[in-house]
């Protein structure tokens, strides 16, 4: 599924669909990787998501501390824990294990989203749901949803 955004609140009506039709995953964590070039929308499609699931903390880019980690103290929310992970700056998958990644994928009441997953790929299972965003010469965002399972 591909869909055109042209504005922010386009994104966070997005963001607000996207999270009330995903379900958790049967075994262990709901798994969502974000792919796209620099400036792409990756971490702005977080913060609406986080937003959506009542998020009131400022969700920044964990560039630099890799991996935020927010409860979900609502008790409507289908996750406990939204964990947001930034892999740009990662070798490889091995460097996923120092953030607990093997036992947060475990957990099913975990909502993982995982921004640049090229950088890790030899340490990720499929994820839930692929997310591809493009930003376009007019300012607009395209983005591409693949269920992996």
């Amino acid at each position: 599924m591909e869909k055109s955004i042209r504005t922010l609140e386009e994104l966070e009506a997005e963001a607000k669909r996207f999270v009330a039709e995903l379900a958790p995953a049967k075994h262990g964590a709901s798994l969502i990787t974000l792919s796209g070039e620099l400036g792409a929308g990756k971490t702005a499609f977080t913060k609406v998501v986080a937003k959506a699931l009542g998020v009131s903390a400022i969700v920044n880019s964990p560039t630099f501390v890799i991996e935020n980690i927010y409860q979900l103290g609502h008790p409507m929310s289908k996750f406990a824990r939204l964990v947001h992970i930034d892999a740009y700056r990662l070798e490889s998958g091995r460097e996923l294990a120092a953030l607990g990644f093997d036992e947060l994928l475990r957990d099913p009441s975990n909502l993982i989203l995982l921004e640049w997953p090229e950088m890790v790929a030899d340490a990720l299972p499929p994820p839930t749901v692929a997310i591809t965003l493009v930003a376009r010469n007019d300012g607009s965002r395209t983005i591409s949803y693949e269920n992996k399972i």
